[in-house]
């Protein structure tokens, strides 16, 4: 059995884990402290869950939404990237942040994360660099806010850069150039919306 996600009350909270009650059951999962400074005991929470199985454990990681679940998962495909380095470039870096340092090759972005070596930062950005953004089980991300969270870590994604990558590469274009176009377009001020940044990242296409 694989579980994708839980909805339950916060019964504990440990330094790198929770333990969410649903329906009398505990589920205990690790999760980052980003998500961990957010939540208190006696919280409704909806928690999206990345589940590993090997043959001695089964581990469960907790994410606010989707996009971080599937980030989480999408850091792992580097060589030397495992769980818990994963959640620590997560903790340090938004969803749109992660995209910015790859489109823009800036390693040091990673770097800054706990335990993230010069190295292991340049070798994110290398194998990452050109592809599209990882995008959710089933279709769009959900928000933290339908997630039962009272708020987005600042700066979070939600989904638009990825849908604006996206309808760059149908149109012709290669990931990376969508990538870097869309960031650029992002910081001339684009709404954070799939049209406004598509429009921003066609002018700095065509420059």
């Amino acid at each position: 059995m694989i579980i994708g996600r839980l909805t339950g009350e916060v019964a504990a909270l440990g330094l790198d884990h929770v333990l969410i009650d649903v329906n009398g059951v505990g589920y205990v999962a690790l999760a980052g402290t980003r998500l961990l400074a957010r939540l208190r005991g006696g919280d409704k929470v909806t928690v999206q869950v990345e589940t590993r199985i090997t043959e001695s454990s089964i581990t469960m990681f907790a994410f606010a939404t989707d996009e971080e679940r599937a980030w989480f998962v999408r850091l792992q495909d580097v060589p030397g990237v495992a769980g818990k380095s994963a959640l620590a470039i997560l903790d340090g870096l938004t969803p749109s942040e992660i995209m910015d340092a790859i489109a823009l090759g800036d390693a040091g972005a990673f770097v800054r994360a706990k335990g993230i070596g010069k190295k292991l930062g340049e070798r994110i950005v290398t194998e990452l660099a050109g592809k599209a953004p990882p995008i959710g089980r089933f279709g769009k991300f959900e928000t933290a806010a339908a997630a039962g969270l009272t708020s987005a870590p600042a700066g979070a994604a939600t989904g638009p850069r990825g849908e604006a990558i996206s309808a760059l590469t149908n149109l012709g274009y290669t990931p990376s150039e969508s990538a870097r176009a869309v960031v650029a377009a992002a910081r001339e001020g684009a709404a954070d919306n799939v049209s406004a940044l598509v429009k921003g990242a066609l002018k700095e296409l065509a420059r």
